[in-house]
């Protein structure tokens, strides 16, 4: 039985959403979100973070309450299936990657390993 539901290749929470809208708001700039992926941090790739001003042509973009999340057509590959969250917590509040492709990560969640 063949269906029509195709699932994001990268998702932003709601909560997630909301830090982005509220940032963007206070910045005066569009509520957009670019997550990348550079070599480096403990586990070999990190995620870098960063309010855009729009969209490049080969972005993969999502939208969440109003507010876009797009990856660069090198870095979908590291995410594709990615949760991006607004995590608040004692040690303090940040963006967090749930990537089920990560095979290994590091204490502070912004490092991970394929």
């Amino acid at each position: 039985m063949e269906t029509d539901l195709q699932i994001a290749p990268v998702t932003l929470s709601p909560s997630a959403a909301a830090r982005v809208a509220a940032i963007a708001s206070k910045q005066g700039k569009p509520a957009i979100l670019r997550l990348s992926v550079e070599g480096g941090g403990c586990s070999g790739f990190q995620y870098k973070f960063g309010l855009a001003e729009g969209q490049e042509p080969a972005d993969t973009v999502t939208e969440t309450d109003g507010v876009r999340l797009v990856v660069d057509d090198v870095s979908i590959d590291l995410v594709a299936g990615c949760v991006v969250d607004y995590v608040e917590s004692l040690g303090g509040a940040a963006f967090r990657v749930e990537n089920p492709q990560a095979s290994a990560g590091c204490g502070c969640g912004s490092s991970f390993a394929i």
